[in-house]
């Protein structure tokens, strides 16, 4: 069969095609993706019975239109944790009653987690997560994949420090008892008495 006689026949098909920049605004749809992103230290450590702050900083992609509902929570010990933070619905865990605190604002993409009163129970992961709803891309949702790993150390230069402390002390107390008991002053004057008596003897005999 000839190209003449083809014609008639892909012509239907041809006419079914879209033009040429319905097919780069379709491709161009297909590529187009919410680029995000969280930053988190990967280690930190801070003195049992002391206190940290967790820093955090997110971003996604500039084309996003207006966003609105940012919602900031955090996760504890592995990345589908329980959630010990959220901004909305608010929520504390009761490990961490009175104890946290978010310094961040609305409008900002970054801020810290503040933990006061450091228990050694606290030790482990941290993963900070944001939800937003944006104008282009609609609902979104992302968090830290490593996290932050948290160490509680335990000061014992102190410990140790005021044990050695308080021993010296202790030292010194009793030497300056001794010095001042009634007993060794007694022996000083008795010791005193028998060289007086020593002398005399002496110079009798002279």
């Amino acid at each position: 069969m000839g190209l003449p006689l083809l014609l008639p026949l892909l012509l239907p098909l041809l006419l079914l095609l879209p033009p040429a920049s319905l097919q780069g605004d379709h491709w161009a749809q297909l590529k187009a993706r919410f680029d995000y992103g969280m930053n988190q230290p990967t280690q930190l450590s801070a003195p049992e019975g002391g206190s940290i702050r967790i820093p955090f900083f997110f971003y996604y992609s500039q084309d996003s239109g207006s966003v609105s509902n940012v919602i900031i929570s955090w996760r504890w010990k592995h990345f589908h944790g329980d959630f010990i933070y959220k901004t909305t619905p608010r929520l504390i865990h009761n490990n961490f009653k009175n104890r946290l605190l978010l310094n961040w604002e609305e409008g900002m993409k970054n801020g810290s987690l503040q933990i006061s009163n450091l228990r050694r129970e606290d030790e482990g992961l941290y993963f900070c997560q944001v939800e937003m709803i944006t104008e282009k891309y609609g609902e979104q949702e992302w968090q830290s994949i490593q996290g932050t790993e948290l160490t509680i150390t335990h000061n014992q230069t102190t410990i140790l420090g005021s044990t050695t402390t308080a021993a010296a002390t202790a030292g010194l107390g009793t030497s300056e008892d001794q010095r001042h008991s009634p007993s060794t002053e007694a022996a000083v004057g008795i010791a005193a008495n028998e060289l007086i008596i020593a002398i005399a003897g002496l110079i009798l005999c002279l």
